[in-house]
């Protein structure tokens, strides 16, 4: 890799960081929220759903916008919007008896300044590397900060949570500004020497491009929401199980961050190993899913009694889902040009989101019928995203 633009890619490292700890840093506290506001399960569970929802609407337009007028035009005023809804959230919790409301319009604007973040953030990586494996290498380190916020997050609200209920909100515009501050001032994108495409001619090529690679694509597309879903339903199931046999704080967020380790660690080691090795994308692709599948088959049938059994078999499970997440992102973004791509992957963005969307709502429904149907339906949907890896995805024709 360039020594150069490591310190570029450092900063855009901050963006999914932060992007993923202002979703998941609630996870832990959503229990004291439910006690504090007077709402349900389902409903607390909203506030992470909400935040993913009105991302996957204006994703595709802030994807669009970055190809059109530059990415750290629309990453920045993005970074701002999600530290100044963060605080509005923080000032709602205090000031108002009832919160709830506001609270939640407070993380819709939120999740629309992660709309103009990350899902910018893929083709950013794409646009700053001229050799393949060092694209790939970029987003394997993505892909690590994503998932290494996600192991932060319980940490760190559980123990801001010890504090007060509403202190993770607080906390929000502070990881936002910093990240604001790395990317305005080292992250230097290249620039695009070539004039502006028509929106129309813009339209035909994409069209164009799905008629001829759609089928890999959406393969892509399906299979990493699919993996969004599964993580974000897991979690949630297990941040629940944990608080019913009265696990709490630190301890809380630590027990929820140990699968999320297996899954930054292995983010970041395959996107080291794969370099441009297509075929071999597809293949850990595939094993990954089949071995997240067959751990959550073992929850399906029992063994949910010992808390140490569902934590290593989520552990065990995360590695599989870890592979395949910088595989796929590399898939996408390696296969399209730079002019189509923040359009391309602002669609797979919107995917992952509405995974991450459906995942703690589904979750709190099917585990009020029984913890059983969850594995079983997160079961099926890792072996389904096995298999349209495997029909889909043919690097030779990428």
């Amino acid at each position: 890799m360039e020594n150069k633009k490591q310190r570029d890619l450092a900063s855009i490292a901050t963006i999914p960081l932060t992007m993923t700890l202002a979703n998941s840093i609630l996870i832990p506290v959503l229990p004291s929220m439910q006690k504090a506001m007077g709402i349900s399960a389902f409903q607390s569970s909203l506030l992470i759903t909400s935040y993913a929802v009105i991302a996957i609407l204006f994703i595709p337009i802030t994807g669009y916008l970055s190809d059109r007028i530059g990415r750290k035009k629309v990453i920045l005023p993005g970074l701002l919007l999600v530290a100044a809804s963060g605080a509005f959230c923080g000032w709602a919790a205090v000031a108002i008896d009832k919160p709830y409301a506001l609270v939640m319009t407070g993380r819709l604007f939120q999740g629309l300044g992660a709309a103009a973040c990350f899902p910018v953030v893929l083709p950013l990586v794409g646009d700053l590397f001229k050799k393949e494996e060092d694209v790939s290498s970029g987003l394997g380190i993505v892909e690590t900060a994503n998932t290494f916020g996600k192991v932060l997050a319980p940490i760190i609200g559980s123990a801001l949570a010890m504090w007060t209920w509403y202190m993770p909100f607080w906390f929000i515009p502070v990881f936002s500004l910093i990240s604001f501050i790395l990317v305005a001032v080292w992250v230097k994108a290249p620039k695009d020497k070539k004039p502006a495409v028509p929106f129309k001619t813009f339209v035909h090529s994409v069209v164009s491009l799905f008629r001829e690679k759609g089928r890999w694509i959406w393969g892509v597309y399906v299979s990493g929401g699919i993996n969004m879903f599964a993580i974000f339903a897991s979690l949630f199931y297990l941040s629940e199980t944990l608080e019913e046999r009265s696990i709490h704080g630190i301890v809380k967020g630590c027990l929820v961050a140990i699968p999320l380790v297996a899954l930054c660690t292995t983010s970041w080691a395959i996107g080291k190993w794969i370099g441009q090795k297509k075929k071999l994308m597809k293949w850990i692709c595939v094993i990954g899913f089949l071995e997240a599948a067959g751990c959550l088959l073992f929850l399906s049938f029992g063994g949910r009694d010992t808390l140490w059994v569902i934590i290593t078999l989520l552990f065990a499970g995360s590695i599989g889902l870890g592979a395949a997440l910088p595989t796929l992102d590399a898939l996408l973004t390696e296969g399209i040009e730079k002019e189509q791509r923040g359009t391309v992957t602002s669609f797979y963005s919107s995917i992952r989101f509405l995974g991450v969307a459906a995942g703690p709502p589904l979750a709190a429904l099917l585990i009020e019928q029984s913890k059983s149907s969850l594995f079983w339906v997160l079961t099926a949907c890792c072996f389904v995203a096995a298999v349209i890896a495997l029909i889909t995805i043919k690097p030779k024709s990428n």
